[in-house]
């Protein structure tokens, strides 16, 4: 039985009663609404749907009665995706919430782009409904970006290690049982020497130090994944590499409950699966720390902070504290922080960051300057037009950010 829920969104356009009405009506009009009442106070709407009705149907309605939906952007940081599966989770916890209208998870930059109704759904609803998934998310913070490479970079060191010691471990392994496969002789003088079952025991041992020293990460996450009902890739090696560690450990300790033809060991196959899977996991964490050095090129453009005019005198500020309309000084050398208009001074401005002409321009009064890039000679006085996520710079990231992750059609 299909289950009700109540939304509250916010409008734009509402002037009067009868925008309202309009309003109201049009909701109503969706299939599976059962009720809407539209506040003109606070110009929210409060709308009664059945679980199946999508949000983006109640917002086309309201596009076409003339009263959008407003919309709002959160950005989450998700931890724990190692593939496209993981992805698929992700988008698919996040979009089962009400309020949600799009979802865009990048597995490069381990974070979720979330398009919302306006108090629809909060950050925490995000993050507490990822993380039901597996996928443990915080809100993304807007340092978080800058330090990615330098996180990735670490990751990947930390996984050549585990590699690096899985594959010392797992090749006396492989050369015990395939080299013995491969070169008879050499399974001759296993024999003649040390004797099968030592062989074994041998193998038992440095498989077991591989899967539970640095392939324990594939049972500590696949498991729980698998229990869960969503088993992932990890869930895969764990179970491949559990079934062949365990039918080996009970052919080489309890040989008797197994019929004589099909007594062997599949250690060298636990073993060699684990070395595989990390030598992957951390050339895939190598190409992300370097897929995210642009972004940090990029983010190492942008300003810190600023002299922002107050009271006849300049006082530096973080650049998060400019608002659009507040008057900012500009020395000789230094990078512009902001988008804006020059009101006072004349300089020439290096604008190569964003045209890639090598020669600086000249910026008079009423002229426009682009936040990062960087003042000559003069000092500028200029008013900040767009600031935050609205400059040109951020919203040059924000599209590298997003032809990172986007998808083939």
């Amino acid at each position: 039985m299909t289950g009700t829920r109540q939304i509250r969104i916010f409008l734009d356009g509402l002037t009067c009663a009868g925008c309202v009405r309009r309003a109201e009506e049009a909701l109503s009009a969706v299939e599976g609404v059962t009720r809407a009442d539209v506040n003109l106070a606070d110009a929210s709407a409060r709308i009664d749907t059945s679980d199946s009705v999508p949000l983006r149907n109640i917002a086309a309605a309201l596009d076409r009665a003339g009263y959008p939906l407003r919309k709002a952007e959160t950005v989450l940081s998700v931890d724990k995706m190692s593939c496209a599966s993981c992805v698929g989770r992700v988008e698919a916890a996040l979009a089962d919430l009400p309020g949600v209208l799009d979802v865009r998870v990048n597995l490069a930059t381990e974070s979720a782009r979330v398009i919302h109704a306006e108090g629809a759904v909060t950050a925490r609803d995000l993050a507490v409904a990822a993380g039901e998934a597996g996928y443990p998310a915080t809100l993304a913070q807007g340092g978080e970006s800058r330090n990615a490479a330098a996180r990735k970079t670490d990751e990947a060191r930390k996984m050549a290690r585990r590699t690096g010691l899985a594959a010392v471990l797992a090749l006396p392994v492989f050369v015990l049982e395939m080299g013995g496969h491969a070169i008879p002789a050499l399974h001759m003088l296993i024999a003649d020497t040390v004797g099968m079952q030592a062989s074994w025991i041998l193998q038992f041992v440095l498989t077991t130090l591989v899967l539970a020293g640095p392939g324990r990460g594939f049972y500590r996450t696949g498991i729980p994944a698998l229990l869960r009902g969503a088993p992932d890739m990890n869930s895969l090696v764990a179970l491949g590499t559990g079934a062949a560690y365990g039918y080996s450990v009970v052919a080489t300790f309890l040989p008797g409950v197994l019929p004589e033809a099909v007594r062997a060991v599949y250690f060298e196959a636990a073993a060699v699966i684990v070395v595989l899977i990390l030598l992957g996991r951390w050339l895939e964490a190598r190409a992300k720390g370097r897929t995210g050095a642009a972004i940090e090129r990029l983010m190492g453009l942008q300003a810190r902070t600023a002299r922002v005019m107050r009271n006849g005198t300049a006082e530096e500020v973080e650049i998060d504290a400019i608002v659009p309309g507040d008057i900012v000084l500009v020395r000789p050398g230094e990078r512009i922080p902001v988008d804006g208009e020059v009101t006072e001074g004349s300089a020439h401005v290096d604008e190569s960051m964003i045209t890639g002409e090598p020669v600086p321009v000249a910026k008079d009064p009423g002229d426009a300057v682009t936040g990062g890039t960087v003042n000559g000679a003069g000092s500028l006085m200029l008013r900040a037009t767009r600031v935050g996520a609205d400059t040109t710079l951020a919203q040059i990231i924000r599209m590298v950010e997003e032809a990172q992750g986007a998808k083939l059609p």
